[in-house]
């Protein structure tokens, strides 16, 4: 067929479908990567398959036009914005838990009681920091409530130093069922620290 053999096709519907390809398999591989570090034994197999059959598709192409520079480019490119997407959709699912550690010179009472009173449950450590005494709380929460713990921190102790790590494995606690908090514009203003 004349529209598989044309330029328009070697030059660029091809590469089109290269990028698509690279894209589909890298987003899925950077996933497959992230549920691989959380412990989720089923669904990251699974996702290694579709990545792999997807990847296979795309570097036949390469292959079989290796006089073609702009697929090896297209390839590249694909891998690159794989990666990107694969980020970006894996903070929009925000799935697992995260540790929050902030640490506060001012009194923490007013952000520990906003706290527990939406449920989480806080541990308060009281520690010597360089210029003096510090509070340190602990929370670990569900990873899609991390703007509003941050907006919190940001509206009740805005000076604060906090962190945030991801969680493999948590056992005992309290823990908020995944259901949305209100998101005000601190929250997202502090989630919007974060990255």
């Amino acid at each position: 067929m004349e529209l598989f053999d044309g330029p328009l096709y070697a030059w660029g519907i091809l590469p089109l479908l290269i990028i698509v390809a690279r894209v589909i398999d890298v987003s899925l591989g950077t996933i497959r990567i992230i549920l691989v570090s959380r412990g989720m034994k089923l669904l990251a197999p699974a996702l290694g398959f579709f990545e792999i059959l997807v990847w296979l598709l795309a570097i036949r192409q390469v292959f079989q036009h290796l006089d073609n520079p702009v697929h090896m480019a297209a390839y590249a490119l694909g891998f690159a914005l794989g990666n990107y997407l694969g980020i970006v959709i894996e903070n929009r699912l925000a799935m697992g838990k995260v540790v929050v550690r902030i640490v506060t010179a001012r009194t923490a009472e007013g952000l520990v009681g906003v706290l527990r009173g939406e449920g989480f449950s806080v541990t308060v450590v009281d520690a010597e920091g360089a210029q003096g005494p510090v509070h340190i709380l602990f929370s670990v929460i569900n990873r899609s409530q991390l703007p509003w713990m941050t907006g919190k921190i940001a509206e009740y102790n805005p000076k604060a130093f906090y962190t945030v790590e991801d969680v493999r494995f948590a056992s005992g606690g309290l823990f908020l069922p995944g259901r949305k908090l209100a998101t005000t514009p601190s929250a997202l203003e502090g989630a919007r620290k974060l990255k």
